[in-house]
C-alpha cells in the first residue's frame, strides 16, 4: 500500500468516525473539502449543497478565494456545480482558457488562476443534494482512479447528510405523533368529565365541547384542557347539539 492509499484510507476512517461519534455537519463538510485537496491533484476545492427550494448553497471550501469563486457560481447560475447538480452527473473541463463554456465563470475562475474545473456529484440513487467542486492552476483533469475515489468521498459525505436527514425528519414525525396522542388523551379526559358532570353521554359530551371550540374560536385541545384544570365549568360551555 502506498503513502497515498494509507492517507485516503484514514480519511475514509475519519470522515466515517463522524458518523458513530458526533456528529457535525460542517466538520464533515470541511474534511472533505481540504481531503481532496490533500489527496488528489487539484489546488482547491469547494462543496455546494442545496437548500429546501433547491437552491445551491457555499457550505465548505478549502480556502477563502475558492469560497469566493463559489459564490460568484452561485450568483451567475453558471459553472461546472450548477451543471453537475442540474444533471447528476460530474462535469470536467480540462482547460477553461480554450473554451466558451460559461463565459462568465470561465473569466472569473481565470481570473482567480485556476486553469481546469471539474465537480462532482453528491447523490444517492436520483437524489442530487450537491456537487463538489475541484479546481487546478494548471490544466488537465483527475486520472479516472482519483476521480472514482473523489466520488467514494463524496457518497459517504452524502449518505451522512442524508441519513441525518432523515433522522430529523424521523423525530419531527415521533414528535408529532405524540402531541396528537397527547391531545387526544386529554380530550378523551375532557369528554369524561363533562360527561358525569353534566349527564350527557360521550358523544353529546363531543359535541359540546368542540361547538364550544368553535364558536370561541379555540383549539378544541385548549377547552379540554381548561375544563380538565376548573377553568372552565360546564355550565359555560352550555348545552349544544348538533
Amino acid at each position: 500500500m502506498t503513502a497515498r492509499d494509507a492517507q485516503l484510507n484514514r480519511t475514509f476512517v475519519e470522515m466515517a468516525d463522524t458518523l458513530v461519534n458526533h456528529f457535525d455537519v460542517a466538520e464533515l463538510l470541511h474534511t472533505l473539502a481540504t481531503r481532496c485537496v490533500e489527496l488528489f491533484e487539484v489546488d482547491a476545492a469547494g462543496l455546494m449543497l442545496a437548500d429546501e427550494h433547491g437552491t445551491l448553497r457555499v457550505v465548505g471550501s478549502s480556502n477563502e478565494q475558492t469560497r469566493m469563486l463559489e459564490l460568484f457560481e452561485i450568483q451567475s447560475q453558471e459553472g461546472p456545480c450548477c451543471d453537475c447538480y442540474r444533471g447528476g452527473r460530474a462535469v470536467i473541463e480540462d482547460d477553461l482558457e480554450l473554451v466558451d463554456r460559461w463565459p462568465r465563470f470561465r473569466e472569473e475562475a481565470l481570473g482567480a488562476g485556476f486553469r481546469a474545473a471539474m465537480a462532482v456529484p453528491m447523490s444517492l440513487r436520483a437524489d442530487v443534494i450537491g456537487a463538489v467542486n475541484l479546481f487546478r492552476v494548471e490544466p488537465g483533469r483527475l486520472n479516472e482512479v482519483d476521480l472514482g475515489a473523489c466520488r467514494a468521498l463524496a457518497d459517504v459525505a452524502t449518505i451522512a447528510l442524508i441519513q441525518e436527514r432523515a433522522l430529523r425528519e424521523a423525530r419531527l414525525l415521533a414528535e408529532q405523533l405524540q402531541r396528537a396522542l397527547n391531545t387526544r388523551v386529554l380530550i378523551e379526559q375532557a369528554k369524561g368529565v363533562l360527561a358525569g358532570l353534566a349527564n350527557v353521554d360521550m358523544d353529546t359530551a363531543f359535541k359540546i365541547l368542540r361547538n364550544y371550540a368553535r364558536g370561541e374560536n379555540l383549539l378544541l385541545v385548549d377547552v379540554a384542557r381548561d375544563l380538565i384544570g376548573g377553568r372552565l365549568s360546564p355550565s359555560q360551555l352550555g348545552r349544544v347539539g348538533g
